[in-house]
């Protein structure tokens, strides 16, 4: 006896099914992720600073990182305080100099919780004149 075939209707589509696909991509991934070596990775970059420039001037070294302490009584940029009115005049001086060096620095502000919040606007006032654009603000 013949066996007989079973045949397809014509309004079936074969399903491809994209779990087992996708987590193979998956498992690939993390196999290559995991057995990735940076020695691989640095050995094949062949990257070089350029030369400084032996006929500039040297610059006053500015830190690129300014951080500001905003308290009730003063201010301490870089762990030096400026207190009172003259404190803020002072600061403004520091950071116009500061950001003439260097517009691209980013200033830390730490405020303590007894600090009145009109001081950190002053602080914000005196950084957004200058240029200084990458600040963060923090609470203490």
């Amino acid at each position: 006896m013949a066996k007989k075939r079973k045949e397809r209707k014509k309004g079936d589509a074969a399903k491809l099914e994209m779990t087992p696909m996708i987590d193979v991509v998956f498992q690939l991934l993390i196999f290559f992720i995991v057995t990735l070596k940076e020695e691989d990775i640095l050995s094949h970059l062949d990257v070089s600073r350029p030369a400084p420039d032996p006929n500039s001037k040297p610059e006053e070294q500015v830190d690129d990182l300014l951080t500001i302490e905003v308290g009730r009584q003063a201010w301490v940029l870089n762990g030096r305080p400026y207190a009172g009115s003259a404190g803020l005049a002072a600061l403004d001086r520091s950071l116009t100099r500061i950001a003439s060096f260097s517009r691209g620095a980013s200033v830390i502000i730490k405020c303590t919780g007894n600090s009145q919040h009109s001081r950190l606007v002053q602080l914000l006032n005196i950084c957004a004149r200058e240029g200084l654009t990458n600040i963060s603000v923090f609470s203490l």
